[in-house]
């Protein structure tokens, strides 16, 4: 079977993990000695509107360059004007251009709370999410066994970091649900075709308990994507594209505020 860009960057990112062989109690020590987060999931369900969570993101896979020359000060500060509730910053530096670099600029720019976006293949990779100032973690359902998912949220808990658990299906939110997963985003890109399915989202939408945040992720395109999901159930929206490629980033997300 000819391997996906999804399986391509695993690949990368577990040969990487493996050679880590930093003790998983000091990271833990030094990740609690960070301080207190600024409540990631927290901010999406006390928003009173449908949330953004709004998203710094150099390239993509299905795009190619999208805006190379990002200042992430700049767009954290106009993300926070505009209403976003939440951040997300793209840190994968090999395959999406994006750096720890960025995910820190950002924060010190504005006060919202901060997702790193990449992709977590150990516990030690959750320590780092918070050591670099992180206030959530991605965690990804089709990247994880149950074992390795359970061990991921264990440390998240224990260090004090929200995970946001990343699914595609409906056998995927199954999984997360039964660990016991407050925090979930259905990605209605395929990570293997990166065709962008709203279907998909909307038909789970009426899926997830009442004590679920659900986040849609990719392929918000306006207004328009935005009240559907909003009326599917969905409590907050991932957006990256729509907002790094707009003029006014601002006025972007103005639009998705739905009631």
């Amino acid at each position: 079977m000819t391997a996906t860009y999804l399986d391509k960057i695993l690949r990368w990112h577990r040969e990487r993990a493996a050679l880590d062989v930093r003790p998983i109690d000091d990271l833990v020590a030094q990740a609690l000695a960070v301080g207190a987060t600024r409540g990631f999931r927290a901010h999406l369900e006390n928003a009173r509107h449908l949330a953004v969570i709004a998203e710094i993101k150099r390239r993509s896979p299905s795009k190619g360059e999208l805006r190379p020359d990002l200042d992430a000060a700049l767009f954290a500060r106009e993300y926070e004007r505009g209403g976003a509730s939440c951040l997300s910053v793209l840190t994968d530096t090999e395959h999406f251009g994006g750096s720890v670099d960025d995910l820190q600029t950002a924060r010190r720019a504005c006060e919202l709370p901060v997702l790193r976006k990449d992709f977590t293949v150990s516990v030690r990779d959750v320590c780092d999410a918070r050591l670099v100032g992180a206030d959530c973690v991605l965690l990804i359902a089709a990247a994880l066994d149950d074992s390795l998912l359970r061990d991921c949220l264990a440390i998240a808990h224990v260090v004090g970091i929200d995970a946001l658990v990343e699914i595609h299906d409906e056998v995927e939110l199954d999984r997360a649900l039964n660990l016991g997963v407050n925090l979930v985003g259905v990605n209605q890109r395929d990570l293997v075709t990166f065709q962008v399915d709203q279907e998909r989202a909307v038909r789970m939408g009426s899926l997830f308990p009442d004590d679920v945040v659900a986040v849609a992720e990719s392929g918000v395109r306006g207004r328009d994507d935005a009240l559907a999901l909003r009326a599917a159930g969905y409590d907050a929206v991932l957006v990256g594209e729509l907002l790094v490629t707009s003029s006014s980033p601002q006025e972007a997300i103005a639009e998705l505020l739905i009631p």
